[in-house]
């Protein structure tokens, strides 16, 4: 007799399109037992229930600020590869110095598709965050081969109605994936000696100018104020500007 969650963990694992030998092996469990499970799964729900994408007429993301913090953070530092037929793997990196962010990340992963679990894997100086379906592809059309700066990357009009909405979401994904807030420390030489400034501004740097120019427009979208430093990074450093910024994105912790 095994526990009931033994039994949902195996039909997460078949409804994400593994086999059942693979199941079994995951969970322990018996092939024939699972088979069991899955030919009586009768009140299991549809795939629509966990991916609004694969509804007959597809429905709106929700937690949608969820799903936009996590584009955020797909196009700074994660990736989709395919690991079968029709099961695909997205990871997202996090840096070890900033353990609250890996939970937060870890959360809005299992959020914007319920169901699947969320795997942690140790990096040299970073925690790969691992969920397995064949639903990750419906959600980042923007998947394919190749790195992301030698590809176009560009937004599904539900997907730009998502970020468009919420615009801060988005940006604290950036941001905390391939950005960061820091002192900018000014030598400024007065009569009286030399004297030093400090003020706080936001960095966002990434290859692809498409995903710049996502950054810039969300940027836009909040009223905030930025600048090109070089031809690959950005940065908010206006007072307004970086206490605007602060109350959607704010510090890494």
């Amino acid at each position: 007799m095994h526990d009931i969650t033994v039994r949902h963990q195996a039909l997460r694992l078949l409804a994400s399109g593994l086999s059942v030998a693979e199941a079994s092996r995951q969970t322990g469990a018996s092939a024939s037992i699972i088979r069991l499970w899955r030919d009586r799964a009768g009140d299991t729900p549809p795939a629509s229930a966990v991916c609004p994408r694969c509804a007959p007429v597809p429905l709106p993301l929700a937690p949608a600020d969820n799903y936009a913090h996590l584009l955020g953070l797909y196009l700074g530092d994660g990736h989709l590869v395919r690991r079968s037929t029709n099961v695909y793997q997205l990871s997202i990196y996090c840096d070890d110095h900033w353990p609250g962010l890996i939970e937060e990340a870890a959360r809005t992963m299992a959020l914007v598709l319920p169901g699947f679990p969320v795997t942690r894997r140790r990096r040299n100086g970073c925690t790969e965050l691992k969920s397995m379906s064949r639903h990750w592809p419906h959600l980042f059309p923007q998947h394919g081969p190749g790195k992301k700066h030698e590809r176009a990357i560009v937004l599904d009009p539900w997907q730009q109605e998502v970020v468009s909405t919420h615009p801060g979401p988005f940006l604290r994904g950036l941001i905390h994936s391939d950005g960061y807030r820091g002192l900018n420390r000014v030598r400024h030489q007065l009569s009286s000696g030399v004297r030093w400034y400090a003020y706080p501004r936001y960095h966002f740097k990434n290859e692809s100018r498409d995903i710049l120019a996502l950054c810039c427009a969300a940027l836009d979208l909040l009223g905030v104020a930025w600048r090109f430093n070089n031809r690959n990074e950005l940065s908010v450093a206006r007072r307004e500007a970086v206490e605007l910024l602060d109350r959607h994105v704010g510090p890494k912790y």
